[in-house]
């Protein structure tokens, strides 16, 4: 018996990985999601006249990807573009740090426009970066999902103030739902140290691209992450270090952070008759080591392990997601009841058994990597009514087909053994 359930535990949670994460659960009433809209933001200054990836020019380089991209961009994606450093050629800083214009407006796509737009530029001025950024959170406007900036930048802001880390800061604290990604196309330490402290700020991700490939395989990926958009913004949590003083999470989508090889722990309460559906999604912000995992593990509040994820293979290579799920298969189980309101503003007013969820990491990092801020954590919650898993159908009328299937083989036997002994007789008669 005791196989069996963790053979069902096993298989149950092997589902919830294979399961959309990171997706809160659908109802009838759900509003519908707004478009996912996503503004481009190119660094069109002096120095993308640079020819220093493949032989060929920043610009060039960043011109292909983009019209790469736009070809192959969903038809639901609302796009934009704006450039910063793209028009005034003079050394009036004044004027120059001033520079930057949306070239696209966000929309559905207009493909040919778009291209036509990004043929024209030509490498030529200062690079205000936080001026651009704060731009294009104006042009994205607001709304109640998820919106991205994708800045492509070879060189720091040679503009502030306003610093564009400051600015990042700014956006995030607003609270206007704003993820700004950062692509660096030059291997200078200050230029990662500006576009991580940026990305990390907004709980974007950082990546360096050197080459027509990477660039574009990289903007697509953004671009798509754009499509993983919730009618409501995940939840600000803050793991605990242990289950005892873990906060108490209701059904929803949440997002915290966690260093490398850290373990964080989450209380859900879950009656005897529900189940519990978990996933967990971590970005890989930043370069890490080879050989690194995420673990999700459902344990009682005294540490038994009641079950824990699998990995689930999604093919993207930004991301790290593993999922489970639960329900309590003795009577036994803990009771331990919550002293606090679960977070999301819902109350629960019958006293309910608590199961502990713990995100664990095996990363480390490279030598340039920064342990602060951690990795952004997204954390998928569901408790529903519990349902056994179903008893083995057994054959049923397959019973009938197994047993045609056995007279015919007989008579198949039968009929070729004749039919082999007769042609053997008339052979040696013959």
């Amino acid at each position: 018996m005791i196989i069996i359930r963790r053979s069902i535990a096993v298989l149950l949670g092997l589902l919830a990985a294979l399961t959309p994460l990171g997706i809160p659960p659908a109802s009838a009433d759900e509003p519908t999601s707004e478009p996912p809209k996503v503004e481009l933001v190119l660094d069109v200054s002096g120095s993308m006249r640079a020819n220093d990836i493949d032989g060929r020019s920043r610009i060039a380089v960043a011109q292909q990807a983009f019209h790469e991209v736009v070809d192959a961009l969903p038809d639901e994606t609302q796009l934009g573009i704006r450039v910063l450093g793209a028009t005034y050629p003079g050394d009036d800083k004044k004027i120059g740090c001033q520079d930057t214009q949306q070239i696209v407006p966000v929309g559905p796509v207009n493909r040919e426009q778009a291209k036509a737009a990004i043929a024209g530029l030509r490498p030529t001025g200062f690079t205000p970066v936080g001026l651009a950024l704060r731009g294009a959170a104006q042009d994205l406007g607001t709304g109640g999902t998820t919106r991205r900036i994708v800045l492509i930048t070879d060189g720091e802001d040679t503009c502030a103030p306003p610093d564009p880390c400051e600015v990042a800061r700014e956006l995030a604290a607003q609270g206007t739902h704003l993820v700004v990604d950062t692509l660096g196309l030059a291997p200078d330490e200050k230029v990662r140290k500006q576009l991580v402290c940026i990305a990390s700020a907004t709980g974007g991700t950082y990546t360096s691209a050197n080459s027509v490939e990477q660039l574009s395989g990289r903007i697509r990926q953004l671009v798509d992450r754009a499509n993983d958009t919730y009618t409501a913004t995940p939840a600000l949590v803050t793991g605990a270090g242990e289950c005892g003083n873990a906060p108490i999470l209701a059904p929803g989508v949440y997002s915290d952070r966690e260093k490398f090889q850290e373990h964080r722990y989450y209380r859900i309460p879950v009656r005897a008759d529900q189940e519990l559906r978990a996933s967990v999604s971590v970005a890989l912000d930043r370069p890490l080591n080879r050989d690194y995992g995420v673990l999700l593990r459902a344990t009682a509040t005294d540490g038994r392990e009641l079950v824990r994820g699998t990995d689930a293979g999604s093919g993207r290579t930004d991301v790290l997601s593993t999922g489970l799920r639960w329900s309590a298969s003795e009577p036994d189980e803990p009771t331990e009841e919550p002293s606090e309101e679960p977070a999301e503003g819902t109350t629960l007013v019958v006293p309910t058994p608590t199961v502990c969820l713990v995100v664990g990491n095996s990363f480390s990092g490279q030598n340039t990597s920064a342990q602060v801020p951690g990795m952004p954590v997204e954390l998928t919650i569901d408790v529903v009514d519990f349902s056994p898993a179903p008893s083995s159908p057994g054959l049923g009328r397959g019973w009938v087909l197994l047993l045609l299937l056995t007279v015919a083989g007989l008579l198949t036997g039968l009929v070729t053994g004749w039919l082999t002994r007769w042609w053997v007789a008339t052979w040696r008669e013959n």
